[in-house]
Formats: structure tokens, sequence, C-alpha cells
């Protein structure tokens, strides 16, 4: 075994869950893109830990290990300032010695708590593939974990109450009407020049995703992490199948914050996350009001959370989106902390360094820049090409202009 370097092992997640009777906060975050972001987020990260005191903190690992270098040096500096560290660790797209790599580290800084993962596309590629000789699926993360090294590392996976983006299919005119009733409760929709588009992980495909979430669990994972989600009945339900599956571990509800209007837009399209209608008329009534937005958010957020607390949720882990203000809104709501998003000034201030380093390819929403200069992305086609609208061009009548662009001659910004 290699030498340990620094301070003593971190505790498991999975044997702190047994010490707490009441749920407990954790905080996910991801590598931002820019030094002055890092830096930014080291402050943050200090002055969260100090003001809500979580069990653990997450820190997200780019597709195809594009963000492994931060990753680390986040989740040992998440350590170094008291907090138990869970390093996201995906295992596809990558050179599966960087995965080894990694676990070895982690073992080495006394770094415990892996959340276990597949892993996006790379950016710039189109779909997801495995890399030759390497993983092809988080089962295969967790079997080589246990395998390798035994107990010594809390296991957590990710688990999806609406099904898997992969999973969830378009429905067609009238197919609606003869749907089951939960899978009325996993129907997403969302809307694009007039059209609605709904979609929904059918039965028979969320009962392949329940499968493999066992096989998970039967190879060595303590715990499951969510996928966001705005129903509470969704994870109740979801928590419910668990039980009936024969998943009999801790269940954590991830909590996306809502910050932003078009950013939460952005993410629950992609995700093909199902937006209660009633939670959509409110954030459009605040459109155009950011602050407004956050406020909500926060007062979502506390009602959400409240509910998951009461249905027996061990913990609530914010999606924090690195930004604090609505974190803080959410658990003076649930008087959890006392006034701190009104004792603290200018929180946030620095959203503009916390873009995500190493996300997965451009998605619809996106900025990009190509040889036409910046644009928007408006389509995404199967072999990775876009539709993207130039934001420095105007045709006549000022009309818009968009460019078709293949893979790889665009750019995330």
């Amino acid at each position: 075994m290699a030498e340990l370097i620094g301070a003593k092992k971190d505790d498991k997640i999975i044997d702190l869950m047994s010490t707490r009777p009441t749920a407990f906060t954790s905080l996910e975050f991801y590598p931002p893109r820019t030094s002055e972001g890092v830096q930014n987020l080291r402050s943050r990260i200090l002055r969260m830990k100090e003001n809500t005191q979580p069990v653990f903190m997450d820190v997200t690992w780019g597709a195809g290990g594009s963000t492994s270098d931060t990753t680390m040096d986040l989740v040992k500096y998440i350590k170094e300032c008291g907090c138990v560290a869970n390093m996201h660790l995906t295992c596809t797209n990558m050179d599966p010695g960087l995965v080894k790599k990694a676990l070895s580290d982690c073992r080495r800084y006394g770094i415990c708590n892996i959340v276990a993962l597949r892993g996006d596309a790379q950016e710039g590629e189109g779909e997801w593939k495995a890399s030759e000789g390497g993983f092809s699926c988080a089962l295969d993360l967790v079997k080589f974990i246990r395998a390798e090294y035994g107990d010594e590392f809390g296991i957590s996976i990710a688990g999806y109450p609406e099904g898997h983006p992969n999973a969830i299919t378009v429905l067609k005119d009238g197919e609606e009407d003869n749907l089951s009733e939960k899978e009325k409760l996993r129907v997403s929709s969302s809307e694009k020049d007039g059209v609605v588009t709904k979609c929904v992980c059918r039965d028979e495909d969320y009962k392949k995703e329940m499968e493999y979430l066992k096989l998970k669990y039967d190879a060595g994972a303590d715990f499951i992490i969510t996928q966001m989600f705005f129903d509470t009945d969704v994870f109740k339900n979801f928590c419910d199948d668990c039980k009936e599956y024969g998943i009999d571990c801790p269940i954590v509800p991830g909590i996306m914050c809502i910050n932003n209007f078009g950013g939460f837009f952005r993410m629950t399209g992609f995700c093909k996350t199902r937006v209660p209608e009633d939670l959509k008329q409110e954030m459009i009534k605040r459109k155009d009001s950011e602050a407004e937005i956050k406020k909500f958010g926060a007062e979502f957020g506390t009602a959400m959370c409240m509910r998951l607390v009461s249905q027996g949720a061990p913990c609530v882990h914010f999606y924090t989106l690195n930004l604090e203000k609505v974190v803080y809104g959410i658990l003076d709501g649930l008087g959890w902390t006392k006034e701190l998003s009104s004792k603290l000034e200018a929180l946030d201030s620095d959203a503009n360094t916390m873009q995500a380093k190493g996300s997965a390819w451009a998605r619809v929403g996106d900025e990009v820049t190509s040889m036409f200069g910046k644009g928007i992305v408006e389509e995404l086609r199967p072999d990775g090409a876009a539709k993207i609208k130039i934001s420095n061009w105007k045709l006549a009548n000022d009309q818009d202009v968009f460019a078709f662009l293949k893979q790889g001659t665009f750019k995330k910004i």
C-alpha cells in the first residue's frame, strides 16, 4: 500500500450516515475553467464549509478525465478544510490508466469516498463511447474498486427517479392518454418555436434502469445520489421502487438550486427533467429578474427539502452550481442556519468565473465560437453537427444568421 500523505483517512460517508438520526447537508461543486475561478471556488468552499457545516462535499469529474488534476486538487483542499471529500470518478471515454491513478492518488491522500459514474461523451464528441480496453459502464467501476481495494472506499452511485436521459423517449400524438399512472408521473415536456415535445421513460425501460441499479448495488455500492428532480412524489416513488427491487441502502436526493431562468430550462431540457406546470409558471413570472428567480429558488427549495426530510431523506444534497445565495436561503428557510443569506453581502458576485471546465460537448443553448465568431447552439444532430445562430452578424431587416457546422469546427466557450 502506498504511504498515506498528510492527515488521517476520511471516514466513509455511509458510516457517518449511521451516526446521523436526522437529515444533514452536503454540497456539490464542479471545477471552473480558469485559475481565477478555481481560486474563487476555494474561497467559497471554505466559507460554505464554515457557514453550513456539511457532512461531505462532492467535486465532479469532467468528461474523459478533462478535469482530473483540478478535481483532485479540489478534493484535497476540501479534506484540508476539515470536511469529508466525495470525488466523482467517471470511467468511460477515458484511458483506464487514469482511473487507476486517480484511485491510487485518493488512497495516498486519505480520500476514501468515490461517486462511481459512467460519464458523458467528451467535449466535441457527438456521442458516448467506451475507451478501448477500458470500462464500459459504472457497474464495471464499482466491481473494479471492490476487487482491487476491498472495502477501503465508500462508493456512491447515481440513481434516476425519472429514468436516465438515454432511456427517455419522445411521445407521439395521442400516446400520453395511454400511459400508466407511474409513466404519467415521469412525463416531461419542452417547448421550442411554439412546438411542445413530451418525453417519458416507459415502464419497460424504467424496469431495465432499476435492474441495472440493483446490479450496481449488489456489486458493492453503499448509497445512491439521485439526478435532479422537482416533484417530491417522483422521489418517493423511486424510493418505493428501490425497496421493491431489493435495493436496501440510503437514497440521497440531489437538489438542483434554481439560480437563473435560462440555465434552469437549458439544464432541465437537456436532462429531460420533468418541470411541474406550477413551477414553470412561477419561473416565467420572474424571468426578467435574476434576483427574484434566486429568491423564488430559495423558497421553492425550502418547501421541497421540508417534504423530502418528512419522507425520510437522510441528506439534502445541493447541486450548488458553485454559488451560495440560494443554498443559504434554503438552509435559512429550513431553520438549519440563521440569516446567512441576509448577513453576507455580494453573494455570487463572482458567478461569471464559475463556468465549468471540461463540461460535456456543446449543448442546445450553449455559447460557442467558430470561424464565424460567437454564436448560440440552436440544434444538435446525431452526427455532432450543429445549427448555430451567429451573434455578431445580421441580415437585412434584422434577420438572424445561422451556420450549419460539422462536429469539431466549433468550440464551447
